[in-house]
């Protein structure tokens, strides 16, 4: 009788942690309480490296174990802001002010993936990389899309092809620098920005 009255007694229990436990993740859940720790283990997630500081739209500096290095995106060309002997070019301040607010937006935080078909480094001794956000969007993607950068056809990579796509897409939407400079085709079947304002 003891026994029966206690497995009873433990039933009940255990429902009644169940309900609060209910209780709690709905309120949490509409309240808000979750979305900051789902946003927490998303940034905190293992081969993510905090971005140090921003070089332009398409180059970025990161701390990778204590040791900073600058990062130059595959396959994407943002038009210069930087460049030595090289005036400001037609959306490059644009580039870079979006390549600065989506990495912050995203934790300041991305994930570097080599390719097999590119170099480790190019010839400033920059490395190349892909350059994912930690919802798992590919930044080189974002800026060619959204009419930021240029595919850049020069050195084979295994996105080519979807970054050539990529640009057509926003060639026909007139996004960004396809409607407000005037890009200039080069031999090689790539693009270059004007000057600002010309």
């Amino acid at each position: 009788m003891t026994r029966h009255y206690g497995s009873r007694r433990q039933r009940a229990l255990a429902s009644l942690i169940v309900l609060v436990l209910t209780l709690i993740i709905g309120f949490g859940q509409s309240h808000g309480w979750f979305g900051g720790i789902a946003k927490t283990a998303e940034s905190n997630q293992p081969g993510l490296y905090s971005v140090d500081h921003y070089v332009d739209g398409d180059t970025i500096a990161v701390n990778m174990n204590g040791k900073i290095e600058t990062v130059r995106f595959i396959g994407a060309d943002t038009p210069e802001t930087h460049k030595p002997n090289t005036p400001v070019q037609c959306y490059g301040p644009e580039a870079a002010a979006y390549t600065k607010a989506t990495i912050t937006a995203a934790g300041n935080k991305v994930r570097l993936q080599s390719d097999p078909d590119s170099t480790n480094r190019d010839r400033y001794d920059r490395l190349l990389r892909y350059i994912y956000l930690p919802d798992g969007r590919l930044m080189e993607e974002l800026l060619i899309k959204n009419g930021y950068a240029f595919y850049y056809p020069y050195f084979p990579f295994t996105q080519s092809d979807q970054f050539s796509a990529d640009e057509q897409e926003a060639i026909k939407a007139k996004a960004g620098l396809w409607s407000h400079c005037h890009p200039t085709p080069t031999d090689q079947g790539g693009y270059t920005s004007n000057t600002q304002g010309t």
